[in-house]
This record gives C-alpha cells, structure tokens and sequence, in this order.
C-alpha cells in the first residue's frame, strides 16, 4: 500500500512540476481562460462555410437549391468543404459530384427508412428498393433519373404539369420502364 501511495505522490509532483513547460505563457492572467485562444481562433483558415458562400459563385444552381426542399442543407453536406474548393478566392480544386450509384447511396444517407433517428414528418422517408416499385421504375434507377439533386421534387412537378396531372397525383410513367 505504501509502494502505490509513494508512485501516485511521485507522480503527481512530477506532473506538477512540468505542468508550466507545456502551458502558454499567457495562462492564467484571467484565471482559466487564455486571452490568446480568441485571435489565435479568428486567425484560423475556416474549412467550411455557408450555403451562400457556395451560391455567389453558383447562380445557376441558387434560383433551384433556394426553391428547393433542400434549401436549408448546407452545400458541403454533399460536396465536401469549402477550403478544398475555394482559397484566397481562388478555384483550387474540384468538389466531388456524385454521380451513378453512389447517388443513391448519398440520398439514403437522410432519406433511408431504416434509420429510425429522423422524423417522418420533417424528412421525406423511403426504403430501398420498395419506393421504386411503388412507383413503377426499374429496381436500377438511381434518384436523379427522377429527382433533380438540389430540388428534389422540381422534375416530379414538371412531370405531373407535362402529363396534366394535379401536384398530388402519383406519377406512374410506363416510360421508364
């Protein structure tokens, strides 16, 4: 017993004893915080940004993101962050596009009835592959051969315009079979 009370003590001073080596000089003039930490913070390089700051680049695809339901989903949700994209106002890389069957896998990621954390009511739910043979579409098709990405029910609506349908009726479409 007296062997672990003498460790734990020599640990302890040892501890103490190199605490200041591996403090910020600063530390401690306004007791625990670091009058540092708020300009060291305000100077870091930000990785990600708003949606806004995708669209002033992307008008094209800000009059179908802010008429969409998925206007209150962040550009980098899907695209990744902003910093690998933009820096000092320079185009530096590419963003990923999904496309084929990673698609569905994306979609799925909010959309997917099986994961039950999400409300209903707030995000549209379905399940794979039921939603496409309650629509009558092959089993293959991935989600934007019907939804438009950023506006998911834009081509549904115009499809149901085009077919003279009202916005509530299923569209059932023999065509993509």
């Amino acid at each position: 017993m007296v062997r672990i009370i003498l460790t734990l003590a020599g640990v302890m001073v040892l501890g103490l004893s190199l605490r200041p080596l591996f403090l910020p000089p600063e530390f401690g003039e306004h007791g625990y915080y670091r009058p540092g930490a708020v300009s060291d913070e305000a100077n870091r390089q930000a990785r990600n940004m708003t949606t806004e700051s995708c669209l002033e680049c992307h008008p094209l695809i800000r009059k179908i993101h802010v008429a969409g339901v998925h206007k209150d989903i962040s550009c980098e949700f899907c695209h990744g962050a902003y910093a690998d994209h933009i820096k000092r106002d320079t185009v530096v890389g590419i963003m990923p596009v999904v496309r084929g069957e990673n698609i569905r896998t994306l979609c799925l990621r909010c959309h997917n009835k099986i994961v039950q954390a999400r409300p209903p009511e707030m995000i549209k739910l379905v399940g794979y592959p039921e939603h496409q043979t309650d629509k009558k579409v092959r089993r293959e098709h991935v989600c934007n051969e019907c939804h438009h990405v950023h506006a998911p029910m834009k081509w549904v609506h115009e499809a149901r315009e085009m077919m003279g349908l009202p916005k509530d009726q299923e569209v059932h479409s023999s065509w993509t079979k």
